[in-house]
């Protein structure tokens, strides 16, 4: 009788900490979540009269407290697609070889120890590298070029861990399947393992290219220009970006009117959550695809 009184008390202490653990953790997620979305309300509440179409497509004037932001809204697309274009299949291609091929030794989990460093890294160092390599020492000129590869360069470690990771929680026995019906390992990587790990490997893109459009430093070395009044014409060409854009509007012009200044900020937070909503669609599609 004794012994079943303790196992009934001791369910019922287990049952009140499971509780109490996810009650901590539904209030930590609330304070978390609450005031980011007071924030971006905020923003967008004071932004949204300022985005007009002409404040959309029209050139800075007056120094720049009068009309548009399109060579900053052109300028960070180009960086964002020459980002990924150059990051993008470097970073899946090391994933792939890491989880696939690469044999668990020594110097394996050494690099692997590297890039997580390198993850955590400030941006305004690889600022700087960029500054030294790209523009100095290669003669790329403060240009798209040396901007897009010092961003890709800085995403790169998150496009690897997350790509990686992803492969890895894909079951061996898909492997196993596929090369005992005759597949070499590359068919089964192609063919199997990538399209199942896509969900996963989609993620990792998109924050790294989330990363590289929302930040200031790097570009501040190697690719923006103060105020441009024309669109780049080539990927040796300077060129505004809207988070650049926004430092200057906000810290080195002064009578800037706070709505253009709020305009900025809501057009970045459209550019990164129609990045995010995207990768979403993809995602969700892929993984309904997914059969495990």
């Amino acid at each position: 009788m004794k012994s079943v009184k303790s196992v009934v008390s001791r369910s019922k202490r287990h049952n009140l900490i499971q509780r109490l653990g996810f009650a901590g953790m539904t209030l930590a997620a609330i304070v978390t979540i609450i005031p980011i979305i007071l924030i971006v309300i905020y923003i967008f509440w004071q932004g949204a009269p300022a985005t007009s179409w002409e404040f959309l497509s029209g050139f800075p004037r007056e120094g720049m407290r009068a009309g548009g932001i399109l060579p900053a809204i052109v300028g960070t697309f180009w960086l964002t697609l020459g980002t990924g274009v150059i990051a993008v299949p470097l970073g899946i291609g090391a994933a792939i070889y890491l989880a696939e091929y690469a044999p668990d030794n020594r110097w394996t989990r050494i690099i692997r120890i590297a890039i997580i460093n390198l993850a955590g890294i400030p941006s305004v160092v690889y600022g700087l590298f960029g500054l030294g390599l790209f523009v100095l020492f290669l003669q790329f000129g403060t240009s798209i070029l040396a901007g897009s590869l010092t961003l890709a360069i800085m995403t790169l470690p998150i496009i690897i861990s997350t790509s990686e990771e992803a492969l890895r929680a894909v079951p061996n026995s898909f492997r196993v399947v596929s090369v005992s019906l005759g597949g070499t390992q590359w068919q089964t990587i192609r063919r199997i393992v990538l399209p199942q790990a896509l969900p996963g490997i989609l993620t990792g893109v998109i924050l790294g290219l989330e990363r590289a459009a929302g930040e200031t430093a790097p570009i501040l070395f190697t690719v923006a220009a103060f105020f441009l009044p024309q669109l780049p014409s080539s990927v040796f060409d300077s060129t505004m970006a809207l988070p650049y854009h926004l430092f200057v509007i906000s810290t080195q012009v002064p009578g800037m009117p706070i709505r253009i200044q709020y305009g900025t900020a809501v057009v970045l937070l459209t550019f990164v959550l129609s990045m995010n909503i995207i990768a979403t669609i993809i995602r969700s599609y892929t993984r309904a695809r997914r059969q495990w």
